[in-house]
C-alpha cells in the first residue's frame, strides 16, 4: 500500500523534494537530521517517499510534514519510534488516539509549538521566579524557546509549589535521572558506531530503555506511597 501511495504521488502534480531539499527545510529546527536519519525513518516505516526511475527518493509536502511531526515528538516528548508509528497508523486509519506525553491527538498532529518564556509562564500559570528556580535546579533548560514537555513540567512544578514542594527539593530527581541516563548510555555504547544510521538505531534503543526505566521508577514510587498511606 505504501508503494502504491508513493507511486501515486510521483505521478501527481505536487512538487516533490529531494533529500537535500528536505534537509534544507528541516535542519534549522532539527540540526541533527541527516540523510542517514531520513533513510532510517523510512526503514522504520514512518515515511514512504516516492522513488524516481533511477531510485532516488522524492518527498511530498505531506511526507515533510510527517517527518516534522515524528522528529518533534522525539525531541519534545522523547517517545520511541514504535510508539509514534503506532499512533500514526491509528490516525491514518481514522482513529483519534491520545498520545503518551501529549495532551491529545490534536497536540500530536499539530505543528510542534515553540513557546517563548512569557508564553510558557502564561500557559503554565507560573511565576518568573519559579521558572528561574527550575532552571537553577536543572529541571528545565535555560533556552529561548520551550516545547510542550517543558510546559507540562512547569505546570507540575506549579502544583507542587502549592503544597510546599519547591524545585530545590527536587534536585535528587535530576541526580537520579542522570544516573539512569548513564545506565542507558553504557547499555547502548557497543552499538554506537561511526555510521549515522547505527547512531540513530542506538538512540532509538536508548529511548526504549528510558521508557522501561520510567515504568520501573513510577511503579516503585506508587508502591512506596501505598505503604506510607496504609
Amino acid at each position: 500500500m505504501a508503494g502504491t501511495a508513493a507511486s501515486s504521488r510521483a505521478s501527481g502534480r505536487e512538487p516533490l523534494l529531494g533529500i537535500g531539499q528536505v534537509l534544507a527545510r528541516l535542519q534549522p529546527d532539527f540540526p541533527d537530521l541527516t540523510p542517514s536519519k531520513l533513510r532510517f525513518l523510512e526503514e522504520q516505516r514512518l515515511v514512504s517517499p516516492a522513488r524516481t526511475a533511477a531510485g532516488y527518493r522524492k518527498f511530498s509536502a505531506a511526507d515533510v510534514e510527517r517527518i516534522t511531526v515524528v522528529l518533534a515528538m522525539q525531541r519534545d516528548h522523547y517517545l520511541p519510534l514504535k510508539v509514534i508509528r503506532a499512533h500514526l497508523e491509528a490516525i491514518d486509519a481514522g482513529e483519534t488516539p491520545a498520545l503518551p506525553g501529549a495532551t491529545s491527538a490534536a497536540a500530536f498532529l499539530g505543528a510542534a509549538r515553540r513557546l517563548r518564556r512569557d508564553e510558557l509562564l502564561a500557559e503554565a500559570g507560573a511565576t518568573s521566579a519559579l521558572l528561574d528556580d527550575a532552571v537553577s535546579a536543572s529541571l528545565l533548560p535555560a533556552v529561548e524557546h520551550y516545547g510542550d514537555e517543558a510546559l507540562g513540567v512547569l505546570r507540575s512544578l506549579v502544583a507542587l509549589r502549592r503544597v510546599g514542594i519547591e524545585p530545590r527539593h527536587l534536585r535528587g530527581v535530576r541526580a537520579a535521572a542522570e544516573r539512569e541516563a548513564a545506565l542507558v548510555e553504557r547499555a547502548i555504547a557497543p552499538s554506537r558506531r561511526a555510521d549515522a544510521a547505527d547512531k540513530a538505531r542506538a538512540a532509538e534503543h536508548g529511548r526504549e530503555l528510558a521508557g522501561h526505566l520510567e515504568t520501573v521508577h513510577s511503579s516503585v514510587v506508587r508502591a512506596t506511597l501505598s505503604r506510607l498511606t496504609r
